[in-house]
């Protein structure tokens, strides 16, 4: 098989223009816009936040409260933040986001503009602080914090009234910005009892977080910063653009093909995030049980391996802890994913491409630069070509069943279309097509082997670029589906979306 590489050197060859090396540098690309902010690249970097649902649901069963049950149900007898943050820090999560007010409007900070809070409880003495434990202990492990303040406050009797009311919501927010640190994340939605009219004044709210935090992003259904996937099961779409139109929705009314996929031609670069719950509820429940590990490999190929971070729920129990059997999940699940992604058999691969940005000898954009687990470093062809392809000589033939890519974002996200190929009796067969890569794409195929892989990109919105190539081994997900792993797009999840089915409220049930 080796006498075959000049041969297939030479094909890759036939697409190029025959540029030369330049002895002048060669700038890099120009960003195809949009493009993302410091703070949403470091959002997407995350890759996974734990979401934390706690409050008086926890006591009360309830995953709705009413906003009437007595602040003494919150007794928590042995709540450990520093817990939360260590699971959440050896689990691989980078962020932890806490439910700081629910729709209850319970607050776990002192409040001074509500009696409704741990200060009315009888934990801590009444002294206690669960937003500042968090923080501190979110800081101690190096992970990042994020805080859901809920628009809807069943508790608060001047809601209904807008200005009073919006008054009183940026209050807290205040208070929950200048208080405890640097805050990574706001989330928050659109969710309103049915029984009072109400309108929430969402830009004041954005300008204010922006102002008291400026490297904070804000997630709602529509953004500014983020925007929801469209389900609360953890599943971006198979394309999956983070550009995005903000004027196509509006916070709790948008369209879930059009949140999930996104829009090529999107004006906004508002990446999804895929919220989903280890348990069947967000809240703590005795009854409930968590999802295995394997459920949670599958969420992670269909939400950070679909250009999208994971917000995993993994709620405390009514002592305040996470409770064993949801580590338990967590930590298969960490081990999993470490025992699949630390052995990639392209990791010293030899690889070339049929053009190169500045000539074939220019090591800043050289083909290899995606052997290298960095967005910063990139294969870049040459200006005005319209066959892309890469090359790769795993030096000996293995089984793999996951290929990894990677785009560099902060030059904008680029690829439409791809297909990998691999060389089988001297004949190309393609594994994989796909549409959209983003800032990560997994995909699974069934176990396949060879030496040499060919990487083609049918069509891009520019001159694409790639940050990583990978090819891994999963012996631990069930049998794979090829049926419905190699469509392309269907109905739902086509390449642009325009239109989409009706416009429907956000179920806030997770928030």
């Amino acid at each position: 098989m080796a006498a075959l590489l000049p041969v297939l050197l030479a094909h890759l060859l036939l697409c190029a223009h025959g540029a030369t090396a330049s002895a002048a540098a060669t700038p890099p690309p120009l960003p195809i816009l949009p493009v993302p902010s410091y703070a949403q690249l470091r959002w997407q970097l995350s890759e996974m936040a734990l979401f934390l649902h706690f409050g008086p649901n926890t006591f009360t069963d309830s995953e709705w409260g009413t906003g009437r049950a007595d602040p003494s149900v919150f007794a928590p007898s042995a709540l450990d933040a520093g817990q939360w943050a260590r699971v959440a820090a050896r689990a691989g999560f980078r962020r932890v986001v806490l439910t700081a007010k629910h729709h209850d409007g319970f607050c776990l900070w002192p409040s001074a503009l509500t009696n409704y809070s741990v200060a009315a409880s009888p934990w801590r003495g009444g002294a206690g602080d669960v937003v500042a434990e968090l923080a501190a202990a979110a800081r101690a492990e190096g992970v990042g914090l994020g805080l859901y303040l809920s628009p809807w406050d069943r508790h608060e009797p001047v809601y209904g009234d807008t200005v009073p009311y919006n008054e009183h919501y940026m209050g807290q927010m205040t208070e929950l910005l200048t208080r405890y640190g640097e805050v990574e994340e706001v989330w928050l939605d659109g969710a309103k009892g049915d029984a009072k009219k109400m309108d929430y004044m969402f830009d004041a709210w954005f300008s204010l977080i922006h102002q008291l935090q400026q490297r904070v992003v804000i997630f709602s259904d529509a953004g500014p910063d983020t925007r929801w996937v469209g389900d609360e099961v953890g599943v971006a779409g198979y394309t999956c653009w983070s550009t995005f139109n903000k004027s196509s929705v509006t916070i709790g009314h948008t369209i879930a093909e059009y949140s999930r996929c996104g829009d090529p031609y999107g004006q906004d670069w508002v990446p999804a995030e895929c919220d989903v719950s280890i348990r069947p509820g967000w809240f703590w429940h005795a009854s409930e049980k968590p999802k295995n590990a394997t459920t949670l490999l599958d969420i992670y190929y269909k939400s950070v391996g679909r250009n999208c971070l994971l917000i995993l729920n993994v709620p405390p129990n009514s002592s305040g802890l996470i409770s064993d059997e949801d580590m338990q999940v967590l930590q298969e699940f960490t081990e999993i994913r470490h025992t699949i992604f630390s052995h990639n058999f392209a990791a010293n691969a030899t690889v070339t491409a049929n053009s190169v940005r500045g000539g074939q000898d220019n090591l800043q954009f050289a083909p290899s630069n995606v052997l290298e687990d960095s967005i910063y470093s990139y294969w870049a062809p040459q200006e005005g070509q319209t066959c892309w392809e890469m090359l790769f000589d795993l030096g000996q033939s293995a089984s793999f069943n996951v290929l990894q890519l990677q785009e560099p974002i902060q030059l904008g996200q680029r690829v439409i279309e791809f297909h990998v190929d691999i060389l089988i009796d001297e004949l190309w067969q393609t594994i994989v097509e796909a549409t959209t890569i983003g800032y990560k794409r997994l995909l699974k195929f069934p176990v396949t082997e060879s030496r040499y892989l060919k990487l083609s990109i049918n069509s891009a919105r520019a001159d694409p670029l790639i940050s990583f190539f990978g090819v891994f081994m999963d012996s631990f997900s069930g049998k794979y589906n090829l049926e419905n792993h190699n469509k392309r797009t269907n109905s739902s999840e086509v390449i642009m979306l325009r239109t989409g089915s009706a416009a429907g409220n956000r179920s806030t049930a997770a928030m």
